[in-house]
């Protein structure tokens, strides 16, 4: 094991198998006796589960008697294991040793210094009779030992057992098991090959009563990429992350090796580790390990007839050295050919190759995929081309592989095929393939790389090709280029003057052709980003008018998206005309195939849903988005994704949070860094309505997509505000809110964007909860803080056109907070009606957009204003209302906030006065359970020490002495209830 990465210190992923084995063994019920076989791969994780579960077994009082067999290479010691076991008890516990050997002197043969250690049994009657008495007193001792305590007798790695051992294991599987003694024997199942004398041993004791035989399989993903954060806490990039989740294929000591290697900055396998992988060659003769490089070669698997070819008749004996392969469990029959039994024996077979060795082999298999003879890729033909030096071969079968990928749905694929072409072609003195054009190829990689979700590298691609475009080149091929930069910016709020590079291609696309209308399409578009919504408007038209005059069904429905969605704009009386453009546009896309006007069409009218506040339908729009992009094999393309986490969250607004962490769940899935950043964003807004502030440790890994997409900056913004402030810590909310603001303005080029309206209002919210706990001197600072949220709500807001039930929301609700701020700070003249008056209108604003948490939070706040007002009968009522909600929601925050709000002596805290901060709240709570400061801090997810400020902060205002003085006052105020969440 490598001394640069340390072992995991918790179990990770084996839960569910721990669990199991603790119940065969008894440990979770009445201790009855059994076996278990503990099976499984080598380093997959054996040897960690069994120390859980011994620990949890002396935990429980048990007696737990360990051995490990050892390998000897063949000469081995008899009962080695056994003479551990009770050499360890002798060391341990003596007294019970000696009990144990009063009761059966036996057992004395196997202590270390007084056994007799033989090469052989003996094999007269004498010698029968002393082994059936040693089988005899390890029985009687284990059933002595378990009257004291449940024994638990574990003994490790029984594929290197001793045939002694083995006859031993045997006798005590086959005899009525002993009251409460479990056995559990592990081995590895990769070294059992078809001739070991355990694979027999071990098929004949699964069959025995009593005996359960437990395969411990490869880890999950997810437990993996929890086994890494553990191993290196700082995380890895995504890339090394996915490459060595890939490459471990869960086992837990690959992924041990291979994280200390990327600590090191390094890919390649360990020496150690190579080594431990190469060590099973050792067995097979020469020609086995010919055709085992030969395997290598080509990869982790490789057919039949295709490895006959390369190996030639010449070569070993092709049939004997995969049968010695197979029977040492280093490669597995596959209905056509052979796999690598693990990924990275592959890998360091191939490492170890000599530079001759390995371009040999790679020309032997271009050579017979060339010429037909045996079945293969054109991908498998482009990477042997390219290791063997044969660039002509391997640039025409990149290409050829690209489109392949593409045709069966493997755009990530097709983006490598097409860059390593693309790469060939670059290299000095290569002749360019009979038919490849740099500049088709270089759309190609871009179209494939924005299906794959990579909008950046699609944006790289052309840009380099254009970089590389000499004066002289035709004017129409730089005009492909800049439509396709221009098109893929525009997916991806890339910093690139958009409008500047469409204006430029409709000079180039001169005459009236096909290039002309999809420069004018996306020209149109571009206008609109800018805000020339007029002018958009005049080119998406002339668009549409050249795209059917050439019958250019694509080009005519992306023109009509554009059009579609500059109506809402322009005349928002018209949503039903825009409705069914979208629908129009959506249909003609599909008909003409082309797959991201269809996706962006589909997008399009679930955005107008959403815009107008028809939220069932705008989720079953985005989802629809989501899934038809699946259909076309490309979940991760824009608009596809887009309706994916959109869908999240309209969901997270209409108040069904689980469905939302079910959407964006990309556990059992492997996405690019940029879409998982996109999803886990949304799940950051359910963390913080529950008031989970460990997902605040995910920003750091989040923060670089914010530079790609804004709407990713604005959803962790929002959840981090909340999060920040509801934790006490306004400073970080601030921070928060104006890097995400800064961002942002700069990204979209205005600071008056749309959502910076709900990033004021939390904000505002924030403000007016801690102007509550601050001091007199603090307070003028937060108001003026809010007024300028406020001025910049009214500039967002005076800068949008559209008004629907979302804008109107947060504006009401902008209003009201900042009617708070003043209250609560002590700003006089204060009109407590106007408070009220604006707080309902926020609640219907928000009942009738339909965001079920909003309303929420905003009946607390209308609650507390209502109680100010001398209300109560009504406060109480909205008060009700809300609670049902956020313990339907599991929000955890606004359930503190409704019960510092709801008790009477709460209801006469003047504004200014000392009252509890939330997380004082929650602290107060735990403490009248009698928690201590470490145990608060581990449950609120918090050190001791800020425990101890808020305990003291606490005190202060209760004008308490002590905890006990402070809990007993808190509950006569009525601070402290009995319903807790």
């Amino acid at each position: 094991m490598s001394d640069q990465s340390p072992p995991v210190s918790s179990l990770v992923g084996r839960a569910e198998e721990l669990a199991r084995l603790a119940e065969l063994v008894g440990l979770t019920g009445q201790a009855q006796g059994g076996a278990v076989l503990l099976a499984g791969d080598a380093g997959v994780g054996k040897t960690r589960l069994l120390t859980e579960l011994e620990e949890r077994a002396r935990t429980a009082g048990w007696h737990v008697l360990i051995g490990h067999c050892l390998d000897f290479a063949g000469d081995s010691l008899p009962y080695v294991p056994f003479t551990e076991v009770f050499g360890r008890l002798a060391r341990d516990s003596p007294a019970l040793s000696d009990a144990l050997l009063g009761n059966a002197p036996a057992l004395a043969r196997l202590l270390p210094g007084k056994r007799l250690i033989a090469r052989e049994e003996p094999s007269d009657d004498q010698g029968a009779h002393t082994r059936e008495e040693l089988f005899e007193a390890v029985y009687a001792a284990l059933a002595l030992a378990s009257r004291s305590a449940p024994v638990l007798l574990v003994l490790e790695d029984v594929h290197w057992a001793d045939p002694s051992t083995r006859d031993l294991l045997r006798f005590l599987f086959t005899r009525p098991p002993a009251a409460a003694v479990s056995v559990v024997v592990s081995y590895r199942s990769d070294d059992l090959h078809r001739r070991h004398p355990l694979r027999a041993d071990a098929a004949e004791w699964a069959r025995l009563p009593g005996v359960t035989r437990l395969l411990l399989m490869p880890l999950p993903d997810a437990a993996v990429r929890a086994m890494i954060g553990e191993l290196q806490p700082g995380g890895l990039p995504e890339p090394a992350l996915r490459s060595i989740v890939t490459r471990a294929e869960g086992n837990a000591f690959f992924v041990e090796e291979l994280v200390a290697a990327a600590q090191r900055g390094q890919q390649v396998l360990s020496a150690g580790l190579a080594d431990l992988l190469l060590v099973h060659l050792d067995a097979l003769d020469a020609d086995a390990r010919a055709v085992l490089r030969a395997v290598s070669v080509a990869g982790r698997r490789v057919g039949h007839a295709l490895l006959a070819r390369v190996v030639g008749p010449d070569g070993p004996d092709l049939d004997r050295a995969l049968r010695a392969a197979v029977d040492r469990n280093l490669l597995v029959a596959q209905p056509e050919g052979y796999a690598f039994r693990h990924a990275l024996l592959a890998e360091a077979v191939y490492d170890d190759l000599l530079p001759g060795e390995r371009v040999r082999l790679h020309q032997a298999y271009a050579d017979v995929l060339r010429s037909g003879t045996a079945e293969g890729t054109a991908a498998e033909l482009a990477r042997h081309a390219f290791a063997a030096n044969d660039v002509a071969t391997a640039l025409a079968a990149a290409v050829r592989a690209g489109d392949e990928a593409m045709s069966v749905g493997g755009p990530a694929e097709a983006t490598a095929h097409y860059e390593m072409a693309l790469g060939l072609l670059a290299q000095q003195g290569t002749p360019e393939a009979p038919g490849v054009d740099p500049v088709d190829l270089a759309l190609r990689a871009n179209e494939s790389a924005i299906a794959a979700g990579a909008l950046h590298r699609a944006v790289a691609l052309v840009q380099e090709q254009l970089d590389q475009l000499p004066p002289s080149a035709d004017p129409e091929k730089r005009a492909l280029l800049l439509h396709a930069m221009a098109s893929t910016a525009l997916l991806d709020d890339a910093p690139l003057d958009v409008l500047q590079l469409t204006t430029e291609a409709l000079g180039l696309a001169a005459d009236n052709g096909p290039l002309r209308a999809r420069v004018l399409a996306i020209h149109a578009r571009a206008n609109a980003t800018r805000g020339r919504d007029e002018d958009a408007w005049r080119w998406a038209n002339a668009a549409v008018e050249l795209a059917e005059a050439l019958q250019l069904p694509a080009v005519l429905a992306d023109a009509t998206t554009t059009l579609a969605r500059l109506t809402t704009a322009l005349m928002p009386d018209r949503a039903d005309q825009a409705e069914q453009s979208f629908r129009v546009s959506a249909a003609q896309a599909r008909a003409a195939g082309d797959v991201p006007a269809e996706l962006r069409s589909n997008h399009g009218l679930a955005t107008l849903l959403h815009e107008l506040g028809r939220l069932p339908e705008a989720q079953e729009a985005y989802q629809h988005s989501a899934d038809r992009a699946v259909q076309l094999r490309r979940p991760w393309a824009p608009y596809g994704l887009d309706g994916r986490s959109m869908a999240g969250v309209v969901s997270y607004i209409r108040g069904d949070w689980d469905q939302t962490l079910r959407l964006v769940d990309t556990s059992t899935e492997n996405p690019p860094p940029f879409a998982r950043a996109m999803l886990d964003s949304v799940g950051l807004a359910v963390a913080a309505g529950r008031g989970d502030t460990r997902v605040l440790d995910q920003l750091p890994r989040l923060r670089p997509a914010w530079n790609r997409e804004g709407l990713i900056a604005v959803t962790c913004g929002a959840a981090a505000i909340d999060l920040y402030g509801d934790s006490g810590d306004i400073a970080a909310a601030i921070e928060i809110h104006d890097e995400v603001v800064t961002l942002v303005s700069a990204l979209w080029g205005t600071p008056a964007f749309q959502a910076r309206i709900r990033l004021s209002c939390l904000l505002l919210g924030q403000l007016a909860t801690a102007a509550a706990r601050t001091t007199a001197a603090e307070r003028p600072g937060l108001i003026d803080h809010g007024q300028r949220l406020h001025d910049a709500v009214l500039d967002a807001a005076a800068m949008g056109v559209r008004r629907g039930p979302e804008s109107q929301a947060w504006l009401a609700r902008a209003e009201a907070e900042r009617l708070r701020l003043d209250w609560l700070a002590g700003t006089q003249g204060v009109d407590r009606g106007g408070l009220t008056r604006a707080w309902i209108a926020a609640v219907e604003a928000f009942d009738r957009f339909g965001h079920v948490f909003e309303s929420a939070r905003s009946r607390a706040r209308l609650a507390k204003a209502l109680r100010a007002a001398q209300d109560v009968e009504r406060a109480a009522t909205e008060s009700a209302t809300a609670i049902r909600v956020a313990k339907s929601l599991g929000a955890r925050p606004l359930l503190v906030e409704l019960r510092g709000g709801s008790r009477p002596a709460a209801e006469h805290l003047e504004a200014g006065s000392s009252q509890l901060t939330a997380r004082e709240q929650e602290v107060l709570e735990l403490v009248a359970q009698g928690r201590s400061n470490r145990q608060v801090a581990a449950q609120l997810y918090i050190s001791a020490k800020t425990v101890s400020v808020h305990v003291s902060n606490i005190l202060a205002k209760l004008g308490a002495a002590g905890r006990t003085e402070a809990v007993a006052t808190a509950r006569r105020r009525g601070l402290l209830t009995v319903d807790r969440p």
